[in-house]
């Protein structure tokens, strides 16, 4: 399922999440070699996507790993979202409960914030497939730097 109600488009997003990281190029990085989207980032929430293909394990199921990272990179740049210019977010805890295999298609993540602090913001990742069935759910808790 794509969430078509997002505030920007894939590449006006992504932008955005650049300017947070003073113009971050993704050349060569995971966020590249997964071919993550950005659909929509806001303090509060983030949704992205990733294809199946190309991020499965030897079975041909979505990688376990491969949720982790689209849910730890949503919430991450929601939290800098949260932080504000001047300050550096780091994640400090994951963890992840896998509910259901995909074998195609993309999943998408969508990060919800649970706590907006001074120092701490935590999110809740609900990762689906196109059919709109839960993945995995993820938390991720970052820390404030700065």
């Amino acid at each position: 399922m794509t969430d078509t109600s997002a505030s920007a488009t894939p590449s006006e997003a992504a932008a955005d999440w650049k300017a947070l990281y003073a113009g971050a190029d993704t050349t060569g990085t995971l966020f590249e070699r997964m071919e993550m989207e950005v659909l929509e980032l806001a303090p509060d929430r983030a949704v992205g996507r990733i294809p199946v293909k190309g991020n499965t394990q030897p079975a041909g199921l979505l990688h376990g790993g491969a949720s982790v990272v689209l849910a730890e990179t949503l919430g991450s740049l929601a939290a800098q979202a949260h932080a504000g210019p001047g300050k550096q977010t780091v994640g400090i805890e994951v963890s992840a409960t896998h509910h259901r295999g995909a074998r195609e298609g993309y999943v998408t993540g969508t990060a919800t914030a649970v706590h907006l602090g001074r120092t701490t913001a935590s999110y809740e990742i609900a990762i689906t497939d196109e059919a709109g069935k839960r993945v995995c759910t993820a938390r991720l808790t970052c820390m404030i730097l700065g």
